[in-house]
């Protein structure tokens, strides 16, 4: 790569990069301007993260170029993890830059590792007793702790609950010099980022907005694309009609040899291949009772000596409720799911399940129930026996495992792949109550914006852990809030518990606050977006014209 003074923008020039038969950039590029924080947007497998090794030297392209300032410091969240200090504190401490004047700074370092969910105590821990998720978070708090040039973050939600993804959010906010970001929560990077960069067919598209307002330029683009295409096929069908008819005849000849040069001229635009996209509906069940479930002063620790978990818990769930359980990583959210799913042994209370109740339950754990010696096929046939293989096939392709594609073992799939392999099964399985943990893990933003609107259009009723905002803003009614050591039902969404109750870590003087989410509509923008998209396919297949 090319050094270029420091004042200038980080360029990328005509980028090729292939990967066997798979194209990933073709003549590609962008620009970076000083302070811009971008938004990379982009479907599983399309060059988001080739593009981030290659900025940082980790890959290369086939040809072109990328141009970095000289000088210029570029931090990286790193999955790999690697400690050499002895606490916490030091190893965060490690990524501070030097001062000429030697003032300590550690205070910095405590602030971010605060905000990403560390607590005093946690600072003289060993980084090695860390669990993996709050390894990954010491990891995040390095990387900001470095105070780079460009910060490239690729899904720096993961692992992180509610509480550090708001700290996040409004760090991030005030950030003034460069960011890429990566991430399947729409909501998160349109609140962060002054530009949305779009990697589309091979090419990218940067443009100052939101993620929305590229996706409707892109689909305005494609549809002028079709129609040109469409019209020039008709005008060169009729010209080739012209030079066919009149080829033989002398008076013509010089009419003729005029369109055949035209049309030698004018390159003819291919039509554009498909993209597919998860899209899906729940089958529900009937139910004609009035509550499918029934909680009563529910209360559960996993050991005596231990604060419990969750203390005198009551509440009912109807038959259309949509309940989202909240708050940070470790303090009883699973837990609950388990327990409301009968898979724990309830220890004071009750859980009384209706008679009707047919539940589908989607756990973080769930994908270790998958037989590793099955295929996707087999795995989708075991919960519908009584269907046949070409309906079996066309789950696996809603699912984007399109024909022989259903015939690989589970164990050669990725995190995410089986995460859509559990998806489709409960597809299958008609229920009256979704019970989903953490769903949008490994799900791309086109495949969130998908679930979203099958869990919002499901007819029976919902309990969902989550800690996107986007989620909880556009489905939850209902709260369960673990906040503060102990759990509360809330009765109203999620902007009506942050209007009037708050998230206790923002609400105390000592730890900076974080401004309130803003309140969204009921995937309004997300539904118009799909419903133009759905609309110009339909006009399409009446034309004969293949889908975009």
């Amino acid at each position: 790569m090319r050094n270029l003074p420091v004042y200038k923008m980080i360029q990328a020039n005509n980028l090729d990069k292939c990967y066997g038969q798979q194209v990933i950039f073709e003549k590609a590029g962008f620009i970076l301007n000083p302070g811009e924080r971008v938004g990379l947007v982009g479907r599983n497998g399309h060059g988001k993260t080739t593009l981030f090794k290659m900025i940082l030297g980790q890959d290369h392209p086939d040809s072109g170029s990328i141009n970095i300032p000289k000088g210029y410091k570029i931090g990286h969240l790193s999955q790999h993890i690697s400690f050499s200090g002895n606490t916490v504190l030091q190893e965060a401490c490690l990524s501070l830059r030097d001062t000429e004047d030697g003032i300590d700074e550690t205070y910095k370092a405590e602030i971010i590792l605060m905000g990403l969910g560390f607590t005093m105590e946690d600072f003289s821990l060993d980084p090695l007793d860390l669990s993996g998720g709050y390894q990954v978070r010491l990891n995040l708090a390095k990387v900001l702790v470095s105070d780079p040039n460009l910060l490239l973050l690729d899904e720096p939600t993961n692992y992180l609950d509610i509480i550090s993804l708001r700290w996040l959010t409004q760090f991030l906010r005030n950030w003034k010099k460069e960011l890429i970001i990566i991430t399947h929560d729409r909501d998160f990077m349109d609140s962060v980022t002054t530009h949305t960069m779009a990697i589309h067919r091979c090419k990218m598209r940067k443009e100052a907005g939101p993620t929305d307002k590229v996706y409707k330029q892109l689909l305005l683009e494609e549809e002028i694309h079709e129609k040109t295409r469409v019209n020039d096929d008709k005008k060169r069908k009729e010209t080739e009609e012209f030079i066919n008819r009149f080829r033989a005849k002398a008076t013509k000849a010089k009419a003729v040899q005029s369109r055949v040069k035209a049309l030698q001229k004018k390159d003819r635009l291919e039509k554009l291949r498909e993209i597919k996209n998860l899209d899906f509906a729940f089958r529900s069940a009937s139910f004609t009772g009035k509550r499918l479930m029934e909680v009563n002063d529910l209360s559960f620790s996993f050991d005596n000596d231990s604060p419990p978990l969750i203390d005198g818990l009551t509440f009912s769930v109807g038959k259309r409720d949509r309940i989202a359980i909240i708050g940070k990583n470790g303090k009883g959210k699973t837990t609950l799911l388990n327990l409301l799913a009968k898979e724990l042994k309830i220890k004071t209370g009750t859980v009384s399940h209706h008679g009707q109740l047919q539940m589908a339950y989607f756990g973080q754990t769930n994908i270790n129930r998958l037989n590793l010696h099955k295929t996707i096929e087999e795995e989708i046939m075991d919960v519908h026996p009584e269907g046949n293989r070409g309906a079996t096939r066309k789950i696996c392709g809603t699912m984007m495992f399109p024909g022989d594609n259903a015939l690989k073992k589970i164990s050669v799939l990725s995190g995410g792949e089986k995460s859509r392999v559990l998806l489709g099964k409960l597809l299958v399985s008609p229920s009256n109550m979704l019970m989903l943990d953490e769903p949008t893990n490994h799900l791309d933003m086109e495949s969130n914006d998908s679930l979203v609107e099958a869990i919002d259009d499901f007819n029976g009723s919902v309990i969902i852990v989550t800690h996107s905002e986007m989620m909880l803003h556009a489905l939850a009614t209902r709260l369960i809030v673990f906040d503060d050591g102990k759990v509360i039902l809330f009765e109203g969404t999620y902007q009506d518990f942050l209007d009037r109750v708050g998230w206790k870590s923002e609400n105390d003087s000592g730890v900076p606050r974080v401004k309130k989410s803003r309140p969204r509509k009921k995937s309004v923008n997300r539904k118009q977006l799909r419903r133009e998209r759905a609309a110009m396919l339909k006009k399409k297949s009446k034309t004969s014209v293949g889908r975009v």
